[in-house]
Parts: C-alpha cells; structure tokens; sequence
C-alpha cells in the first residue's frame, strides 16, 4: 500500500468539506436542511463595488499579471481605512500586504514564519488555519484553553513555562471564531506585554471586527503602542462587504513580518485579477 503523503497525514479531514458532503448527501436524498455551514454572506455585495469590478474588466490590459502583494491603490485604500477605523497610521508600501482572503494570508504567515518544530501558542477552540496553517508548516501547535479571554491570558504563560523549544508566535482572535467573544483595549496591552516577556510575534485576526452590537466597535492590536514593533493583523473584506468569495484580505502591522510575507507570496501568486482589487479599493 502507498504510504499516506507527509503532510496529509499531520490533517484531519477539513470540517467544512465534510459538512458540504452530509449536506450534499442529505440534500441528494430529499431532506430539507437548515444550513449552518461556513458563513456565506445573506446579502449582496454592494452594487457599487460589482459595477467597479465589470468597468474595470472591460480594460483590455485588465487581464494581465497583477502585484502578489496587492496594487498600490488597494494597499492605500487599506492603510487609510486603519487610520479612519482605529486611528492607526500604515505604511501602505511596506506595512500592508493585500492577500487572496484572510485565511491565505494566516496559512502563508505561518509558512514564512515558520521553521520546523517551533512552538506556536493557539487559543482552544479556534479557526482551523490558525492552528493547521502552522502544522503544514512544520510547527508544533501549544493549545492553551480559551472559553473567556481571561482564560487564554492566564493560560499563556503557563504554557511558555512548559514548552521547549519556546514558543515564538502568539495566535489572538477576537472577535472570536467560533465563540463570537468580545475584547477591550486593556485585553491587547496585557497580550502584547505578555508576548514581548517570552519573546514571541503576535499574529491577530479580526475577520469578525465589522459586526458588533450597541455602536461599540471592537479595537485593534495595533492601536496598542509598541504593537507594531511585534504584531501583525490579519483582516478580511469577506463578511464585512459580503465578498466571501471575492478572496481579498489583509495582512497590516510589523514591516519585517510583512516583508517575509511578501517574499513568500512573490513566489507563490501574482494576487488576485486586477478589477477585483480595484473593486476592493473602491
């Protein structure tokens, strides 16, 4: 029998490519199922970004190579929304990565960060890149329990003090996926000091910061001063601008983060097709 590829067998089946196959399944046989699988947007995307979309389509040069790391004006169109949203200035040249989603910039995160068997601390539940991004790079996953972000603070240190080699990136993601938990500023001071004590990078998704309730709009790492000499965000237009399947995201913060991620994309994609990253921009 043909051993099972390497990485393959570090994989469990991925959770939501078996919930489309049960659903397909019962679907196939007739059953009316209420579907609670990945999230898709109920709405459509705003006109006004499809008709940005079609009008640069019809660009004969539209079709040709773009930037891996996201044309100019989309970078820009990124910093700027940092700097109305959270007060955060960015350097759209060496401080913004445009990535194909957020889940393309975390799994190629951690291939750039990533030397086999380094330690990597990740809340328990959580997103599957966060943790399997990192195993297909070759890193071994710490798992610290996080029912409540208390839980998770008070969990990191413990799990420093009993790893070897030491951990060396710090996984955040609030607000949460899957448990929708909440944090405050004074959660990411706590978070950055922690990681600047044990000499760890922080990497932290805010897929979820556009949907919030009471006019209370979550904070950013970066808005903790410092963050940005260790911490990089990753960010998605997915559910904020109903554009799951559109595939553009974000990685912002840290320059040197952001320039491993670069080099690695440059070898990787040439991003996404031009009129999608001007419509992300518009």
């Amino acid at each position: 029998m043909t051993p099972e590829f390497h990485r393959i067998r570090r994989l469990p089946p991925y959770v939501f490519e078996e919930v489309n196959r049960i659903k397909a399944r019962l679907r196939g046989e007739g059953v009316d199922i209420i579907d609670f699988g990945m999230g898709n947007p109920d709405m459509p995307t705003p006109k006004h970004i499809v008709d940005k979309m079609i009008e640069t389509a019809r660009d004969p040069k539209a079709g040709r190579y773009s930037a891996s790391k996201g044309i100019i004006g989309l970078r820009r169109a990124m910093a700027g929304y940092y700097d109305r949203r959270f007060g955060v200035h960015l350097d759209p040249d060496t401080e913004v990565i445009a990535t194909l989603g957020s889940k393309e910039g975390f799994a190629n995160l951690a291939q750039a960060l990533t030397a086999p068997g380094d330690v990597i601390i990740c809340p328990n539940p959580a997103y599957p890149i966060h943790a399997y991004g990192f195993i297909m790079a070759g890193g071994v996953i710490r798992h610290v329990p996080a029912l409540s972000p208390e839980e998770y603070l008070s969990g990191i240190s413990r799990a420093v003090k009993h790893s070897a080699p030491p951990p060396s990136v710090l996984i955040l993601s609030y607000p949460s996926n899957p448990t929708a938990q909440w944090v405050d500023l004074d959660f990411y001071r706590e978070a950055v000091a922690l990681a600047r004590k044990h000499d760890m990078l922080v990497l932290s998704d805010i897929a979820y910061s556009e949907i919030y309730f009471d006019d209370n709009p979550p904070p950013s790492v970066l808005q903790v001063p410092g963050a940005k000499d260790i911490a990089v965000e990753v960010n998605s237009l997915s559910k904020t601008y109903a554009m799951a399947g559109w595939r553009v995201g974000m990685v912002v913060g840290n320059a040197r983060i952001c320039a491993a991620l670069a080099r690695v994309k440059s070898y990787l994609d040439y991003g996404a097709y031009t009129p999608i990253q001007v419509a992300a921009a518009t």
